[in-house]
């Protein structure tokens, strides 16, 4: 038997409040599999199990706050005894409800009389925010196989915008403070020529719809994971007091959320990805992080971050690196400058690139090293 655990989703995050579970006792799950909902200051992050095995009870009630560390659930090992819990014992029970609420007893459902629109099921969660939402979860597209989860819900066209989340400055504030403090930066910024990446995209979506042509983002994600490659010194963690760089470049992309606030949640291993399936990546990513849904791997996996101000009409940004990383990568807005291309003066689009890098992992000539390396990749799009 084995316990899944309230993970640590971000060097802010010291709770969290389970709000839904994807899984019941006696299910079997897989590693990978999501099994639950935890609402933290950034959202509500789905909760993926790292194991396989059996369901045997949970062990935390919903709309319960938590620790970090708290165990969640017990998973029994493939291959052992069964174990009758009491999460088994309760099987025909409903969710628990949170502290407080008095849950209902066990009873059938009241069948809709004349006229009537049926009772849907659905989870504590999703009733709890379409309730507040004003939403009839009888409108919801589901698979009426299931419940109504809350990510249906959150799905729903006609939700309205969320509160802006205020907790989410003070969470950004308190990681930002830490990082500042803890962390020794140093800063260089490159300027690079981004006409040819302008003329490559143009081509390239000239007889695509919208919803299919690749933005520039996906060439700047691309060409930091690559560089990455070739100094990974940027790439991972410092911990413990020393730095280990990691396997793979997994970059974490600065995201504005509607309400308020900023997450950057993962991209896994952009490099080994065509810039159409990265593009779709990147959409799906946005979209899911918007509407305050997104795994937890996603805001734990990042090894490098970028932040990009696209359309925004400033020059230069210079990140605060998101601990325990040791690098962020900002690009400014693309704008027509003076510059000299083929022996002559002319007005070219660039772009300056920013590098924010942890001294205690790397040192200013790597870092213009690893800058430079950036715009020659964003110089040559064709090769990404």
């Amino acid at each position: 038997m084995s316990q899944f655990l309230m993970p640590s989703l971000g060097a802010d995050m010291e709770a969290g409040t389970l709000v839904e579970r994807l899984a019941a006792p006696g299910d079997t799950v897989s590693r990978g599999d999501i099994i639950a909902a935890v609402e933290t200051q950034k959202g509500v992050i789905e909760i993926e199990v790292y194991e396989d095995g059996t369901l045997a009870e949970w062990l935390v009630s919903i709309g319960e706050k938590v620790p970090v560390g708290t165990p969640l659930a017990e998973i029994s090992k493939p291959g052992a005894p069964a174990v009758e819990s009491s999460g088994q014992r309760a099987a025909t029970q409903p969710q628990t409800e949170p502290a407080g609420i008095a849950a209902p007893a066990p009873q059938a459902l009241p069948k809709a009389g004349a006229g009537e629109r049926p009772r849907v099921r659905a989870t504590p969660a999703a009733r709890r925010l379409a309730a507040r939402l004003g939403l009839d979860l009888n409108d919801l597209e589901h698979d009426p196989h299931r419940p109504v989860y809350r990510a249906d819900v959150e799905a729903h066209p006609d939700r309205p915008e969320p509160a802006s989340p205020l907790d989410m400055r003070g969470a950004i504030s308190a990681a930002m403070a830490r990082s500042k403090r803890e962390i020794p930066h140093y800063y260089l910024s490159h300027t690079a020529d981004m006409m040819a990446l302008e003329d490559f995209l143009t081509g390239l979506n000239a007889d695509r719809p919208p919803q299919d042509r690749i933005l520039a983002v996906a060439a700047q994600v691309k060409a930091v994971a690559l560089a990455a490659r070739k100094y990974p010194e940027f790439n991972g963690y410092f911990s413990d007091g020393s730095f280990q760089p990691a396997e793979t470049a997994h970059v974490g992309l600065a995201v504005r959320l509607r309400g308020g606030g900023l997450v950057a949640p993962a991209l896994f291993d952009p490099a080994g990805q065509s810039l159409d399936a990265l593009m779709h990546s990147i959409r799906d990513l946005v979209a899911r992080v918007r509407a305050g849904r997104f795994k937890a791997r996603e805001l734990t996996g990042a090894t490098i971050t970028l932040s990009s101000l696209g359309d925004r009409g400033v020059d230069r940004l210079y990140g605060v690196i998101y601990p325990p990383q040791v690098a962020i990568i900002g690009i400014g807005t693309p704008a027509l400058r003076p510059w000299v291309h083929q022996d002559k003066v002319v007005p070219r689009r660039t772009s300056c690139l920013t590098l924010s890098a942890d001294h205690r992992a790397s040192d200013g000539h790597r870092g213009a090293l690893f800058l430079r390396e950036i715009g020659r990749a964003l110089q040559n799009p064709e090769a990404l």
